[in-house]
């Protein structure tokens, strides 16, 4: 960094500013949130912009098995895609450093919350659960990546529709209840 962009740099946080004019402080805005954006495709789906940074998020759900340290409770898996169309500096294939740790703020973010409650999700005791995948895509990032993947990723699950399960059918997308996530 030169003189000249430190200088700068200190004389907008000497005045309680940022490069764009707000404050320190203050958040982007305005904030705008989009319910199921993809409700053909996902139980649950939000379009989240913050300022002009825009996030997709969207929730499947499978049945699956559980982990064998937690027999009785459902799984959770993010995945989060910055597609190069969102920041040059991203790139097309296999997940970045980047995307990895995006993906885990969010999922300990979600995990440590208790904002779904994993043993509510188990059909079978150490055979079935319901497993929730949290696919997130960036659309545009303009900063404050984090917080505008997390609030989609929160709305999207809030939305959810949880799924019926028979045994002898399995699981019933086609009767959805009205009741998110559990």
């Amino acid at each position: 960094m030169n003189k000249m962009m430190r200088d700068h740099i200190i004389s907008l946080l000497e005045k309680d500013m940022r490069e764009d004019g707000r404050k320190l402080l203050d958040y982007r805005k305005p904030i705008a949130i989009e319910y199921g954006v993809s409700s053909k495709s996902a139980e649950g789906s939000a379009r989240v912009k913050i300022g002009e940074t825009e996030v997709v998020a969207g929730v499947k759900l499978e049945v699956g098995e559980p982990f064998p340290d937690t027999p009785n409770e459902g799984v959770l898996i993010v995945g989060v895609e910055l597609l190069p169309l969102s920041n040059p500096e991203f790139e097309s294939g296999p997940p970045g450093i980047n995307a990895i740790e995006l993906s885990r703020i969010i999922d300990r973010g979600i995990r440590e919350s208790g904002f779904i409650d994993f043993k509510k999700l188990c059909i079978k005791k150490g055979e079935k659960v319901f497993a929730v995948m949290l696919d997130i895509y960036s659309l545009n990032d303009d900063g404050n990546l984090l917080d505008t993947a997390a609030l989609a990723s929160i709305v999207a699950l809030k939305t959810a529709k949880m799924p019926k399960y028979d045994e002898e059918k399995g699981i019933q997308f086609g009767e959805l209840t009205n009741k998110g996530l559990p």
